[in-house]
């Protein structure tokens, strides 16, 4: 896949000019899905980067300030390679958002279906939460390859949508912020295959080429407000490239440097 250049930067807010006053840059208000989102999240006190509660409730208390994006619900998606940190993430960012429910792709996939699940998604879930009314779906079961009895997920006033795929292009018009968890692909890869042990070494080798697949025709991370990479002793918060792709752009997907604080 082509490597693409990494548009992220670190952020002072107190140069928000300076900021602004890159090309690249979306002023509040300009272009883009969320309208000038990014910018406003990242106007107030700068976050110590490395003081994982600060950041993550600094960020939950800005997200909890966005308008509604599906329905009565602030749907945030939380993307990124297998294996870059996504459920972690997500679990303490619920947490700070007074335990706001997670929904995992994971419980939606299966195993023929890796991808191929969206029309799934927005039947049991979307469109039950723009309608304002709790959604039913069947989580996946990945031992007995099935899928369970139906789990409710209340219309509240944020929903985290975690898993590889979560900023893909059906979902997008619905979703309130796309996080990125910004470790590059090889790396989050290796990181899942140690994780999941020897005996998933076939599935992970269909996984992958299922993956590199469906980034390389779906692309998330060009269309991510933020970018999240993890750090020794917490968590980064980076504005994100949405603001460089119009929605009518050809991309190709490629990761950024490696996520090292």
């Amino acid at each position: 896949m082509e490597q693409a250049a990494c548009s992220c930067q670190h952020f002072d807010p107190c140069h928000a000019e300076q900021y602004w006053s890159s090309p690249l840059a979306r002023r509040p208000g300009q272009g883009g899905r969320t309208g000038g989102r990014v910018a406003w999240l990242f106007s107030a006190t700068p976050i110590p980067r490395t003081a994982t509660g600060t950041v993550i409730h600094d960020l939950a208390s800005r997200l909890r300030r966005l308008p509604p994006s599906c329905g009565p619900v602030r749907l945030i998606g939380v993307d990124g390679h297998a294996g870059s940190g996504k459920t972690t993430f997500a679990g303490e960012l619920a947490r700070a958002l007074e335990d706001a429910p997670v929904l995992h792709l994971d419980d939606i996939a299966s195993h023929d279906e890796l991808f191929d699940w969206t029309g799934r998604l927005l039947s049991q879930v979307i469109e039950p939460l723009a309608r304002g009314e709790s959604a039913h779906y069947r989580p996946y079961d990945w031992h007995a390859r099935r899928f369970g009895p139906p789990r409710a997920l209340p219309p509240a006033p944020a929903v985290l949508l975690e898993g590889v795929g979560a900023g893909r292009r059906a979902l997008r018009p619905y979703l309130a912020h796309l996080l990125w968890m910004e470790l590059p692909a090889e790396e989050a890869w290796t990181r899942g295959r140690s994780r999941d042990g020897e005996e998933q070494r076939d599935f992970w080798a269909g996984w992958v080429a299922a993956e590199r697949q469906h980034f390389a025709e779906d692309p998330s991370r060009p269309f991510a407000d933020i970018l999240v990479r993890q750090c020794e002793k917490g968590y980064e918060v980076l504005p994100g490239p949405a603001g460089t792709v119009g929605p009518d752009q050809h991309v190709t997907h490629g990761d950024g440097p490696s996520a090292v604080c």
